[in-house]
């Protein structure tokens, strides 16, 4: 897979909070009306992930037909929108609050409707508020060893969550 996205040499290894749910939990919601994981968002995508090791998080997901873009496959966003939840959902391991800086997504084939995708979020590194992350997507029929179908990237930079969302909490 191709990217133009460059991960620094000198992250530091990040760490896992002692305080987060134990491998092989389920990831808690960040917000239950989140658009990519919050049981009551109304359309939402409705993620359910389970913590895995060394940082990763993961998620399965039937490509429904409403969110096909061109005919007979997921719209790009739906991707874009899947890859930046399962990287916030890893980032939960760090025990921090870190909001979406830079995401980049490489799309190498078409996902056609009706494919249950496997989602792999993880933690690569920290440098400072800087949390690295990556995310690949695979078709789940296709086996532990298949190609992914899409790959990304992020960076999230941790926020205090008060003075972040202050303006927009109800």
């Amino acid at each position: 897979m191709k990217t133009t996205f460059v991960v620094p040499d000198d992250l530091e290894p990040a760490r896992r909070d002692p305080a987060a749910p134990a491998i092989g939990e389920a990831v808690p919601p960040h917000n239950p009306r989140c658009h990519g994981c919050g049981p009551d968002a109304e359309n939402g995508l409705h993620l359910r992930a389970v913590f895995g090791e060394n940082l990763t998080a993961t998620a399965t997901l039937v490509v429904e037909p409403r969110f096909e873009g061109g005919p007979g496959v997921i719209h790009g966003g739906i991707v874009s929108t899947l890859f930046d939840e399962m990287m916030g959902l890893a980032n939960v391991h760090l025990g921090v609050v870190a909001v979406t800086a830079v995401l980049d997504v490489d799309y190498a084939r078409p996902i056609p409707v009706g494919t249950t995708l496997r989602l792999v979020g993880r933690v690569l590194g920290r440098q400072r508020r800087k949390v690295y992350s990556a995310v690949e997507a695979f078709d789940d029929a296709a086996g532990p060893d298949a190609e992914p179908l899409a790959a990304g990237h992020g960076i999230f930079v941790v926020v205090d969550p008060r003075a972040h969302f202050a303006a927009t909490r109800p």
